[in-house]
């Protein structure tokens, strides 16, 4: 793929999960189904298995963010070690680009857990398992966690 249509691809990747986000919620889930959709390469069962990683893994908030994780999922569909091959050793050039996925989320938004994205977005944490906490987040993040989900998922296909 050139980098002109790759950036192209980035940029509608990145309007279709701020939208899928918008919509329906589950960051990795969003991320793997907008590039599923733009550039291909993701299984409908790879989507499924990514959705216990909402909310930095089981809504817990402790883990990476949901959007950063689908981004991973993502490059490793393209690089990752296939299961007949763990012998071989661990493929590190699948760490290596997912390296910089991690840096440059790092970097924009300080920190990659689910909690730290909540204080950057609110000024605190929320226990989403409460369902009042729940919707005091989804009012109060707006529009900012489908904005990460969305450039994780740009930034992943601008990897690629």
């Amino acid at each position: 793929m050139k980098q002109e249509q790759r950036k192209e691809l980035a940029e509608q990747a990145y309007q279709h999960a701020f939208e899928l986000d918008q919509k329906y919620g589950c960051c990795p889930q969003c991320v793997l189904v907008a590039i599923k959709e733009t550039v291909g390469g993701v299984s409908d069962e790879t989507i499924k298995a990514s959705h216990g990683l909402s909310g930095g893994g089981g809504l817990m908030g402790t883990g990476a963010c949901g959007g950063l994780t689908g981004g991973l999922i993502a490059l490793s569909t393209r690089r990752g070690r296939d299961a007949d091959k763990l012998d071989r050793g661990p493929a590190i050039s699948n760490f290596q680009v997912g390296r910089k996925l991690v840096e440059k989320f790092q970097e924009e938004f300080g920190g990659i857990t689910c909690e730290h994205l909540q204080k950057v977005f609110t000024g605190r944490t929320w226990d989403m398992w409460k369902p009042e906490e729940y919707k005091g987040f989804d009012k109060n993040r707006g529009d900012q966690c489908a904005r990460a989900t969305a450039l994780a998922t740009k930034w992943a296909v601008e990897l690629m």
